[in-house]
């Protein structure tokens, strides 16, 4: 069965303190890379080189367009202080015609 989509993702980042992910946000919505951020106080455990880890960490939940995937990549990792930041899209399947709309009225085109 084949899943259908918009032209929309939601991509996942986790930073190191709130007030990166901040600014994080502001950059990328500032530049129309996201029409919007939400970030959310979260726990994490990872294994970093050979050791399990656990981190406070905040979430960012950002959306977009999926064909500003790559330039948004590139900001983040350009603006993280992570040596490997988490960078993951999802796709969004369905949402509000009007949310949708808004989304692609505040985003760069491509």
């Amino acid at each position: 069965m084949r899943m259908e989509t918009t032209e929309f993702i939601v991509v996942l980042v986790t930073s190191p303190s709130e007030g990166e992910a901040e600014k994080l946000a502001s950059r990328l919505v500032e530049e129309k890379l996201a029409a919007c951020v939400n970030i959310i106080p979260t726990s994490s455990l990872f294994r970093w080189e050979g050791k399990l880890s656990k981190e406070d960490e905040s979430l960012l939940i950002i959306k977009t367009r999926y064909s500003l995937f790559h330039n948004l990549e590139k900001r983040v990792k350009e603006l993280h202080s992570y040596q490997v930041p988490e960078i993951i899209a999802l796709p969004v399947v369905a949402g509000s015609k009007q949310y949708l709309d808004w989304l692609k009225e505040s985003v760069s085109e491509s």
